[in-house]
């Protein structure tokens, strides 16, 4: 699970590192972290509007969220299904649940986050996995140059032996 220097499981840090991932197709523990992650974005205990949400769900899905494969409305409505945001019985009011008012598994969770910038840490992480696919594809495109520079073998050594023809059939 979380270590000390980073609170994300594992599987997580792989996670974060893909595109187009769908929340219903994710594990249960999985979908609870990315939707940890989303619920950081208000602060708890703050009401603010549905537009207020929207924009920092929208943030979200474009940086430390972009590896989800969903819009800031499929999002939202999960964070309050789960029980990360209470939403008021108008829909016009979203506040994130403190940590006395989350069931124990979404505490924990909410704890082991507290005071680590996850968002940073997502971002460096796929920033990180840009550059070292960036240097493999260098290294790769480096390596078929080399091998255009070699010498080609003669047409003479790579032609496959003829097969006799019938003329020839009759000679033998």
């Amino acid at each position: 699970m979380p270590d000390a220097t980073h609170p994300l499981p594992r599987p997580f840090h792989a996670l974060v590192l893909k595109s187009g991932v769908s929340l219903g197709g994710l594990s249960d523990d999985d979908r609870t972290w990315a939707l940890a992650v989303a619920a950081l974005r208000l602060e708890a205990g703050v009401e603010c509007t549905e537009a207020q949400a929207n924009d920092a769900l929208k943030g979200c899905l474009q940086h430390e969220g972009s590896f989800l494969q969903t819009d800031h409305v499929e999002l939202r409505r999960w964070l309050v299904d789960t029980g990360w945001w209470v939403r008021d019985g108008y829909g016009r009011a979203y506040r994130r649940r403190h940590l006395g008012e989350l069931s124990e598994p979404l505490r924990a969770i909410a704890q082991a986050l507290s005071g680590w910038d996850v968002a940073a840490w997502i971002l460096s992480q796929r920033v990180a996995a840009q550059h070292a696919r960036e240097a493999r594809r260098q290294a790769w495109e480096a390596r078929q140059t080399g091998l255009k520079e070699e010498s080609p073998p003669s047409p003479a050594s790579t032609a496959m032996p003829q097969r006799p023809t019938q003329i020839d059939r009759g000679r033998i």
